[in-house]
């Protein structure tokens, strides 16, 4: 059975197949967007080299200074006098 496609048929195939596209791209997104292990990014409980994490750019603190947080990219509880090779100073 022979199916030949009209030319109404290829003109939507072409709008359809990058919206299906964008999709799959927004899905890999999401997991790229995962926050890695604290063991992926060696964090400690306690600074180094006078770094931690209260002053970096990717730590978001808790209800107070002394409060554990989260991270951006690390999960988990989060000190605020914690580091991890991702430490980026705030600006």
């Amino acid at each position: 059975m022979d199916h030949k496609m009209t030319r109404k048929e290829v003109l939507a195939g072409l709008v359809v197949m990058p919206a299906l596209a964008g999709l799959l791209a927004a899905g890999t997104t999401a997991i790229a967007e995962a926050k890695g292990s604290q063991k992926q990014f060696k964090y400690q409980s306690m600074p180094k080299d006078g770094k931690q994490c209260s002053g970096c750019s990717l730590f978001i603190p808790g209800k107070t200074a002394a409060a554990n947080g989260q991270c951006k990219v690390v999960a988990g509880v989060i000190s605020p006098k914690g580091w991890c090779v991702a430490y980026t100073p705030k600006a």
